[in-house]
């Protein structure tokens, strides 16, 4: 799956101090979560062909095989593709958006999902639209 979403790059996390425990602070860039989503939503279909290959449209959503798990079949897993809404009928995996769509085949964090995406949209720190 790696070679099919831009991979996060840890650069962009900056670690500071210590606090209270042993883990150190993280410092994270702010990431207009609902802008991403919009702007992923108006881009899955080719996001979609790109992270799930093998699917294929069949009406309002798209259907392939679940990558994380041994799925020989297109069929139980499904993307609204109007509104980013996912689902697997086979196991319990399921979420809301495209991020959280991001985040779940990539195996990373819903934040690191958005800025990945936020970076291949030209979203920038402010939240603006670079293209």
């Amino acid at each position: 799956m790696t070679g099919r979403f831009p991979s996060y790059s840890s650069d962009r996390i900056q670690e500071g101090g210590q606090s209270t425990g042993s883990s150190p602070v993280v410092k994270r860039r702010p990431i207009n979560f609902a802008l991403v989503n919009r702007i992923a939503l108006r881009e899955l279909p080719a996001l979609l062909r790109r992270w799930l290959p093998d699917g294929r449209r069949r009406g309002c959503e798209y259907v392939a095989r679940n990558p994380r798990r041994a799925d020989r079949h297109p069929g139980s897993f499904s993307i609204n593709l109007r509104t980013g809404r996912w689902c697997d009928f086979a196991s319990s995996d399921s979420g809301g958006d495209v991020i959280s769509l991001a985040a779940f085949l990539v195996g990373i964090t819903q934040y690191a999902a958005a800025a990945s995406l936020a970076d291949m949209f030209g979203i920038g720190m402010e939240g603006r639209h670079g293209r």
